[in-house]
């Protein structure tokens, strides 16, 4: 087994291209970022896609929603919050894993991140850190200053996340809170202003993370177990597939009535009825003894973000030609 093998987490995709294509000297830095994991960043970009597109009948130019110019300006939001979404991730886990070092050091799955193993040292952590933070700045500069004055205030709940698994047995609730600001966020680049819409998609948007994320933490519940870290997934225990079932369908239903809210219709309403059987077949299929398993069913939410992303572009194409 190669070093770098060995100082991979065992949630990592294997021979990925950092592995391939990056500089020796670059890994433990991307790797810090989790750019060898990229299902973050689809989960943190996928209610922003959501958002933008969702507001997209109701921006300033709602009524050139067809018009060339506007269509484009929707697409380059979207790629502006892709980056945003890359970047902030990338400074989250970064600054996750400075405060998380000597827990991550003591569970089998993390003890190989390029902190705890030395792969990198604290200082440079910071030094990256603040890099990609200056990165997701001016991102976020290039919004209204409605969405900048939003965006900023999302880093209160990221500062405190970390901690929260130390002192309460919901973490996942905070993470979803902190996770989900692009649902906000990206109606608001859209339109300057928040409604009800973006409001529900948030709620929703949590209590899916809610669902997801207990099911990832159960790959690490012994090793909780044994250092005291405190998450969903060992409050619930066996009765994990009942909660977890519940927040998905609290996750639908809000979901569907933000859709329903912005006005999408009929079209939309038709499309989120594949999202809420791929949400049932999650709860089917997981065995939350099986970390295989687990890590498998938690993956799977970036195609049930592609399922609701397809749903609500149906739905604003609905829009469009009545």
């Amino acid at each position: 087994m190669s070093a770098n093998e060995a100082a991979r987490p065992a949630d990592a995709v294997p021979a990925t291209w950092v592995d391939r294509f990056a500089p020796a000297g670059m890994q433990p830095y991307l790797r810090l970022m989790r750019a060898d994991r990229p299902i973050g960043v689809w989960l943190l970009l996928w209610p922003c896609w959501w958002s933008i597109l969702m507001a997209a009948p109701h921006g300033a130019n709602e009524t050139a929603l067809g018009d060339t110019a506007y269509a484009l300006g929707i697409v380059y939001l979207m790629a502006l919050f892709a980056v945003g979404s890359i970047v902030m991730r990338g400074a989250g886990c970064t600054y996750n894993d400075i405060v998380d070092r000597d827990i991550d050091a003591k569970v089998a799955r993390t003890a190989g991140r390029p902190l705890p193993s030395g792969q990198v040292s604290v200082r440079e952590a910071v030094v990256f850190l603040v890099v990609l933070l200056l990165a997701g700045l001016a991102v976020l500069l290039s919004l209204n200053s409605f969405s900048i004055w939003l965006g900023a205030a999302s880093l209160v709940p990221v500062a405190i996340y970390p901690f929260m698994k130390r002192i309460t047995d919901w973490p996942q609730a905070f993470l979803g809170f902190t996770f989900n600001w692009g649902a906000l966020l990206g109606w608001s680049a859209v339109t300057g202003e928040l409604a009800l819409a973006p409001l529900l998609l948030f709620a929703g948007c949590l209590f899916w993370t809610l669902g997801y994320d207990t099911i990832y933490a159960h790959q690490d519940k012994d090793d909780d177990a044994l250092i005291g870290v405190r998450s969903t997934a060992r409050l619930f225990g066996r009765a994990t597939k009942r909660w977890v079932g519940a927040f998905y369908l609290l996750a639908f239903l809000l979901m569907l009535a933000a859709g329903v809210v912005a006005g999408l219709g009929v079209v939309f309403v038709t499309g989120m009825l594949a999202v809420g059987a791929h949400l049932a077949f999650q709860v089917w299929r997981l065995d939350i003894d099986d970390g295989a398993n687990c890590l498998a069913v938690f993956r799977s939410n970036r195609e049930l973000g592609l399922l609701v992303f397809v749903a609500i572009g149906a739905g604003c194409l609905s829009v469009m030609v009545t």
